[in-house]
């Protein structure tokens, strides 16, 4: 049976997820505490994985109760409540200094800082991780889960189920009270190709994706709503009308038309 199978959420954009038993949906589509911060420099150009492949060498931790975020380096360990003013000010200083960036860290509630600001959540089934992270000799589920970074993972549908939303006449789909409207296909950058870990890059991992990624392309997505093949994981669109709904691990997931009718 289709279900909701794994939430996670991104509490600062670039570090660590934080999976979730429960999440809401914010007023603006998106899953409570989803890169509800985010580093920016002096330009206002964000801190990321894209940028910079020192995110790697950094592990957090998030505490939504008290907005405490815990950082551990080889170095140091330490914890700051990016909440609070204060807190939030020792926190710039000392990931500046680790990022060896002008940065200040700054925080949105109401939609975060994702990187697709008028969509919401991505989704991907756990088939599909399990598919590809089978294309490599040494990438585990649990790794790809990691380099990939979705919202959203469906069990008990098939691999690259979640392509079918996008395209012409595509379906929507129901999570517990939830509509997904799909929106776009995730075109990847260069942060799934390292190691979560060590932030080493996979060899050919690009080359090898797209090769699979063609062979294994399923009949029931629209191939004109894919620009390319390397592509993994849908972004999705909640209505407003179902904003503020809560979204559970466990909501039975159903397949609805595109165009609800009364």
């Amino acid at each position: 049976m289709a279900h909701v199978d794994r939430l996670t959420v991104y509490p600062v954009k670039a570090l660590d997820g934080m999976d979730c038993e429960s999440v809401s949906i914010r007023p603006g589509g998106t899953l409570a505490h989803d890169r509800e911060f985010a580093m920016f420099d002096a330009d206002g150009d964000v801190i990321n994985g894209k940028r910079t492949d020192r995110v790697h060498d950094i592990d957090t931790g998030y505490d939504p109760e008290t907005g405490t975020l815990s950082v551990t380096t080889d170095d140091d360990s330490t914890s700051f409540e990016l909440r609070d003013e204060r807190g939030r000010s020792r926190a710039t200083e000392w990931l500046s200094a680790f990022f060896d960036v002008d940065l200040t860290v700054e925080r949105d509630e109401t939609l975060g800082y994702v990187d697709r600001r008028e969509i919401g959540p991505s989704v991907i089934s756990t088939a599909t991780l399990e598919t590809v992270a089978s294309w490599f000799d040494d990438v585990t589920v649990a790794g790809l889960r990691r380099r990939l970074r979705a919202n959203v993972e469906i069990g008990g549908v098939p691999a690259f189920w979640e392509d079918r939303f996008v395209g012409a006449d595509a379906p929507a789909f129901r999570a517990g009270g939830v509509r997904f409207e799909g929106v776009t296909p995730c075109g990847r950058c260069v942060v799934p190709q390292r190691d979560p870990d060590t932030g080493e890059k996979t060899p050919e991992f690009r080359e090898q994706f797209i090769e699979r990624r063609q062979e294994t392309f399923p009949e029931w997505a629209d191939r004109d709503a894919f620009d390319h093949f390397y592509t993994l994981m849908l972004i999705a669109r909640v209505p407003e009308a179902n904003r503020g709904s809560d979204l559970g691990v466990g909501d039975a997931v159903e397949v609805v038309p595109a165009v609800e009718t009364s």
